[in-house]
């Protein structure tokens, strides 16, 4: 099992990135995607989840109505649509699948991982 993230960088604030989650070796209509952020000094969080067999989602506050998840199970691949990026949203991102927990975002009940991709968003 091996999960991947692409689509991080350098932003300006106000900026828009879409990061990409590739995974192998599972089956995403069995799993949900949830994606995570660290900022630096500070511990992990979850953001936002994503169920493909309700297409249903989870978004934290301070993303809500500014970050979109999706998933798409013939590509094997999930994507996280990031609009309006602010500062405070820089971070390393990494993406996580879990088959127990649904849109839970607590990081403890997922099962895989990927390695992150680092955003930067500059004032």
């Amino acid at each position: 099992v091996q999960l991947v993230e692409s689509g991080g960088g350098l932003v300006q604030s106000g900026g828009s990135l879409r990061l990409s989650c590739e995974v192998t070796g599972l089956d995403l209509e069995y799993f949900a995607i949830g994606w995570f952020r660290q900022a630096p000094g500070k511990e992990r969080e979850g953001i936002a989840s994503i169920r493909n067999t309700e297409g249903t989602t989870h978004y934290v506050a301070p993303v809500r109505g500014r970050f979109t998840s999706s998933l798409d199970n013939a590509k094997k691949s999930a994507t996280l649509q990031m609009n309006n990026l602010q500062r405070e949203d820089t971070a390393v991102y990494c993406c996580a699948a879990n088959v127990r927990t649904g849109l839970s975002l607590y990081d403890g009940g997922y099962d895989y991982w990927g390695q992150g991709t680092p955003v930067t968003v500059s004032s």
